[in-house]
Parts: structure tokens; C-alpha cells; sequence
């Protein structure tokens, strides 16, 4: 687990004040949960045989015995919810949630045991088009950050659940065959999730499911219909995408359409953004049948990708103004002059010197602070009803700016 310094902030708002302004565009409703809830919801959910419930959920039993969890991932908190506050029974739902997620795996770039996660889940639409959106969504995510050139999406579909279980005979067949090439994780897979074989990271494994029977080619008329028209939407847009058949997602509830967003800048695991539909959750985890379809991001590794644009887009979280009061005596006007800035300019950040000190001391704090112009009250100036401005940044536009803003209130300044 790891802290987020002031100096790391600048981007993280960037990143969250982009999520929240894309969402909105395309009519999403924020939703927030617990960080804690029971552990039989993830069992249910995920599925006991998956990596997240067997070795990476933070679980503990409370006073009264229960047994409870910090949440691994953010789907099945929102259709618990969902379901407990009737929000999904017959009603079409655009939500999103961002915050704090908790597994015990091992740390890689950009993951942590506790990491920052930002989900969208769409409830009641059945069709491919919402799909398109989730897609589109994630494509005006990447515009915003500047990354768009970075990542490369991923598409497959898992078909039905009757379809999915018919091909896992087919695939256990196979992989049964060359059982012994199989590493262990692979081989512990074969008999309790063999699907997840085929998105195995081990070279040697990855070279085995080349000549593996494809899901894609086992669907069902449904699943074919829908993935088809899902491409051919695609296409009519433009957005670019590559059908990866070992694409199937770690979690149990997916069904047909899956997706990741991945890039080459963060090594080997390279995904930023993954989703695709769970259309049996909502009716798994106690309520009405309902279609859903979602996607969720690492925070941490999309924050990487933004750092490692050579022009960076973010703004920092340098003040623009520093007042430096020159004596006691200039103190209070200092406080008076910053408050009225403030509520002038309020887009404008204002920091007051505050400690006392010569010149020398004030000005190598004002340079610290990035400000783009010093403002320097002094006492004979100040009985003049004047103060002197001092350029601290190169890019004088700026502070030109900002100059002009403030000669324009000098009346009440």
C-alpha cells in the first residue's frame, strides 16, 4: 500500500476531475459503497475458485463472528446495492463509482494491495449498443488523458453459459493432452477454471493454447448475432480493435461481450481498462433477472501512462500569487489583500508568506512555491497604497495574465 504525496495530487485530480466530466456527458449517476461487505457476497459473484477468493481478499471476522471482507472490486457491491435499494428490477440503470480496492497480490508497476479503481455499470439493456457506448466511453477516457495513441483495444465473447460449458469439455480435451507441459497455476486450472488457461501470462503456456479450440467458434446463435453486430457497430465508428479469442477475463460472471484497453508502456501486464457483460449476476447475487454490462480501471497504472507523456496535460498544484508581507506591521493588510483576490478571482490561488522573515528567506519560499508573480507589501508602500510585483516564472504570458486581472481591481485592492 502506498501514500499519494502532495506532489503526486496534481495528476490524480486530473485524472478524477476527466472521469467525472466524461461520465456526465454520456448520463451516468454516481453510486457509492461500503469498503467493507460480507465475504459470501464475492464467493457468489466471483466464483470460490478464482485467484481474488482463494489468495487475495483481505477477509476477517468481526465481534459478532461475521465474516466480512474489504472489497476486492467494485461490480458486485453495486448490483448488491442495486438490488438491496430496488433500483435494477425492470429499470434501466447508467451508474459509476470510483475509490479503494483491496487485494493481497503481489505488487507489480503501477499495483498495489490497496489500489484506486474507477467503474461504469449499465443495467437493463440487453442489446450490443450499450456495449458500443461502454466502448466509445472508455475511447473519450483516453482523448481526455492525452493517450489515446497509447492503448489498443481488445474484443472476444464468451457466448452463453450453456455454450461456454459445452466448450470447456472441448478445451479440457486438449489441454488434458498436454497436461504435463502445463505449469502449475495451469494445471490446478484445468479442473476448477480452464478457461483461464487461455489468458495464462507463461510464454510456454501461451504457445500450447495457439492450437486450442476457440470459444469464438463454439457460440451460440445468440452470441454470434450479438458479437457481430457489436463489430459492425465498431466499425461504422471507426474505433479500432483487435478479436483476441484467449481473451475471457478473470472473474466467473462474464458472459458474451468482453474488452480490455491495454498498452505496451506498462510491461507485460498491460491492461488498463477491462469490462464486458454479466447478464446472470444480478439474479446470482438474489434479485430479478437483469442484462449489465460494465468496465473498471486501475487508477494507479492509468496515472503511470499520463506521467509518461512527454507533455504531460495535467496542471500542477502550484499557486499562481505569493504575497509576501514585509513586517508586522503589513501583516494584516496581506490577509485583507489575499481574501479579496480570492473572492475576486476565485479560480486564482493565492498563498500567504506566513512565519515572518527578511526578504531573502520570503523570496527563496515564493520561488518554492511555483508561483508565477510575488506580491510584496512593504510599509512605506503600502501607507502609498502600492505593492510591488515581482515575476518569478519565465513563461510571462502567465504571469502577464494575471497581472492584468489584478491592475484591473486596483481600486479595491
Amino acid at each position: 500500500m502506498n501514500d499519494c504525496l502532495p506532489s503526486q495530487t496534481g495528476i490524480w485530480q486530473f485524472v478524477e476531475s476527466n472521469i467525472r466530466r466524461v461520465v456526465a456527458n454520456y448520463g451516468y449517476q454516481e453510486i457509492r459503497t461500503p469498503i467493507v461487505e460480507s465475504t459470501d457476497l464475492f464467493k457468489r459473484s466471483i466464483g470460490e475458485v478464482t485467484d481474488i477468493v482463494e489468495k487475495e481478499m483481505y477477509t476477517f471476522e468481526d465481534r459478532n463472528g461475521d465474516s466480512l471482507t474489504l472489497r476486492p472490486e467494485g461490480t458486485a457491491c453495486c448490483v448488491r446495492a442495486g438490488n438491496e435499494h430496488g433500483l435494477l428490477y425492470n429499470q434501466q440503470q447508467r451508474l459509476w463509482y470510483m475509490g479503494p480496492m483491496f487485494r493481497h497480490e503481489r505488487p507489480q508497476k503501477g499495483r498495489y494491495r490497496q489500489f484506486h479503481q474507477f467503474g461504469v455499470e449499465a443495467y437493463g439493456l440487453n442489446g450490443p449498443d450499450i456495449d458500443v457506448e461502454m466502448i466509445l466511453l472508455g475511447a473519450r477516457l483516453w482523448q481526455a488523458f492525452g493517450i489515446a495513441d497509447k492503448v489498443e483495444l481488445q474484443i472476444n465473447s464468451l457466448g452463453s453459459a450453456e455454450a461456454r460449458v459445452a466448450y470447456k469439455e472441448l478445451l479440457v480435451i486438449f489441454l488434458q493432452q498436454h497436461h504435463d507441459q502445463l505449469d502449475e497455476d495451469s494445471q490446478r486450472r484445468l479442473l476448477s477454471n480452464p478457461l483461464r488457461v487461455l489468458d495464462s501470462k507463461n510464454p510456454a503456456v501461451q504457445e500450447i493454447v495457439k492450437d486450442a479450440p476457440k470459444l469464438i467458434d463454439h457460440l451460440d446463435d445468440e452470441s454470434k448475432a450479438h458479437f457481430s453486430l457489436l463489430c459492425e457497430r465498431l466499425d461504422d465508428l471507426g474505433i479500432q480493435y483487435t478479436v483476441n479469442p484467449s481473451l475471457v477475463r478473470g472473474l466467473d460472471y462474464y458472459n458474451r461481450t468482453v474488452f480490455e484497453w491495454v498498452s505496451s508502456l506498462l510491461g507485460a501486464q498491460g491492461t488498463i481498462c477491462a469490462g464486458g457483460r454479466y447478464d446472470g449476476l444480478v439474479e446470482q447475487l438474489g434479485g430479478k433477472a437483469s442484462p449489465a454490462v460494465g468496465f473498471a480501471m486501475g487508477l494507479e497504472r492509468l496515472v503511470l501512462l499520463v506521467e509518461s507523456l512527454d507533455e504531460s496535460p495535467y496542471a500542477n498544484n502550484a499557486v499562481d500569487i505569493y504575497l509576501m508581507p514585509m513586517g508586522e506591521n503589513t501583516q494584516a493588510a496581506a490577509t485583507k489583500i489575499a481574501e479579496r483576490i480570492r473572492n475576486q478571482l476565485p479560480t486564482v490561488k493565492v498563498q500567504q508568506h506566513c512565519g515572518g522573515g527578511n526578504f531573502k528567506k520570503q523570496m527563496k519560499k515564493a520561488m518554492a512555491s511555483d508561483a508565477a508573480i510575488a506580491i510584496i507589501i512593504e510599509e512605506d508602500a503600502l501607507a502609498k497604497a502600492s505593492v510591488s510585483v515581482k515575476y518569478l516564472k519565465q513563461d510571462k504570458p502567465q504571469a502577464s495574465l494575471l497581472l492584468s486581472e489584478l491592475s484591473a481591481l486596483a481600486e479595491w485592492l
